[in-house]
């Protein structure tokens, strides 16, 4: 008998390593078939998910409960796991350092930890966004290092990059479609008939991990360029005196116009996913020109946008030094908890290098996390008489508040996200 079939007859345990935006939703969908036991080194997180609440509220409480298989621990250590194959899926955060290079300290802490517990004919399936060729190269020597196993012997691995999109409601973990791999044929069988089985959309088997790894990552270096692209476009037109919007509406009625809108570009994908790429490629000694451009448009345009924002404030003759600003929002789109990598903290640090008392309003964002992170103070309710508005992200609940309730009579209000009206606002981007 095979080790691996293409179908499962006998059910294995499912461990989910990292229980964020991305790791939950798929602890839950297993949980609802599979004996599932959901791992965060978070102790707060894991006791509020057995309370079936979500932070993030990606999920409801009834959503949680649904996943009736589905259990919550801190650790790896002590898991009934001896007599059984299970089937680790590491979904933990892979970020950039400070210098912009791939961060893979929790990615190989998680391949370390499961190591530790791995067996004879145990699988790993790897989710988190990394280079071509992390996965075998830098992963599977720790899990044998620390396990004492035989890749591809002993033990086997996978690769299913996610594509959860925070804060997306109608787009959710089964709707879908799910690139697998495995590091063998049989393996990658296997592994694409387990996600197929919690899947609505269904899967797309790729030939390798590595193909699988490099698909995750030129998704988001597309959607990297083509933003840089656009953004590129509105420092062009604001040296005309062209409303870049307007621009783009027109072009848009062409029917094979991409209709892609310039903008802060952060979140835990397309804003640090290129680096991978450039970071491997520069290894094996090439300099990609394209995606290198396209980041540094895209890092820069906080910076832009604040300098937009001063020149509009000296226009009007709103006095800049010691002036009363609000940004509205803090994520890094609208309608979601999630603030990693947020453009708007370059906005806000350029405002206030220039002397503006900046407020930053977001119902949607926590507090505490902001402040720990950023170290910004979000203001729990709006002020009045600010002599600067600025639109930073555009949440549903923005759309209640009346300006003319929170402004002088002399003011500049400011639209990064372009949705309103040009005649409502005195600068967009």
């Amino acid at each position: 008998m095979k080790l691996f079939e293409n179908e499962i007859p006998t059910p294995p345990t499912i461990v989910v390593v990292g229980l964020g935006y991305v790791g939950l939703p798929l602890a839950v969908a297993f949980g609802k078939k599979y004996t599932t036991i959901g791992v965060d080194t978070n102790k707060v997180r894991v006791a509020e998910l057995r309370a079936f609440s979500d932070r993030t509220l990606e999920l409801t409480s009834n959503q949680i409960q649904e996943a009736t298989q589905l259990s919550f621990a801190s650790s790896l250590d002590y898991l009934p796991l001896q007599h059984q194959r299970t089937v680790f899926i590491i979904t933990v955060p892979t970020p950039i350092d400070v210098f912009k290079k791939p961060n893979l300290q929790f990615l190989l802490a998680a391949s370390h930890a499961v190591g530790k517990v791995l067996k004879k004919g145990d699988l790993v399936v790897y989710e988190s966004t990394v280079y071509p060729g992390c996965t075998e190269d830098d992963c599977v020597p720790v899990l044998e290092q620390t396990s004492g196993l035989q890749y591809n012997h002993d033990f086997y691995c996978g690769y299913s990059p996610e594509r959860i999109n925070p804060g997306d409601k109608e787009r959710t973990l089964p709707k879908i479609l799910k690139i697998t791999s495995g590091s063998t044929a049989e393996v990658a069988r296997f592994v694409d008939c387990l996600y197929a089985s919690i899947l609505e959309a269904g899967t797309y088997q790729a030939p390798s991990i590595r193909v699988a790894e490099a698909a995750k990552l030129i998704e988001n270096c597309q959607r990297d360029v083509n933003i840089s692209f656009v953004n590129e476009l509105a420092l062009i037109f604001d040296r005309m005196g062209i409303d870049t919007t307007e621009v783009l509406e027109a072009a848009g009625t062409k029917w094979n116009f991409l209709k892609f809108k310039p903008g802060l570009v952060g979140g835990h994908c397309i804003g640090v996913d290129p680096y991978y790429m450039i970071h491997k490629a520069e290894s094996l000694g090439y300099y990609p020109e394209v995606i290198g451009a396209g980041r540094r448009i895209n890092d820069n345009m906080g910076i832009f946008v604040a300098n937009k924002i001063i020149k509009l404030m000296i226009q009007k003759e709103v006095a800049v030094k010691n002036a009363k600003g609000l940004i509205l929002g803090f994520t890094f789109k609208e309608n979601c908890p999630d603030i990693r990598n947020t453009g708007v903290i370059d906005v806000y640090n350029e405002l206030i290098s220039f002397g503006i008392n900046m407020d930053v309003y977001d119902p949607w964002a926590d507090k505490e996390h902001v402040l720990a992170e950023y170290n910004v103070p979000l203001v729990g309710a709006l002020a009045k008489d600010y002599d600067l508005v600025v639109l930073a992200v555009a949440h549903e609940a923005f759309q209640e508040i009346d300006k003319k309730d929170i402004t002088k009579p002399r003011h500049v209000f400011f639209d990064i996200k372009s949705v309103l009206n040009k005649e409502e606002v005195d600068g967009r981007l």
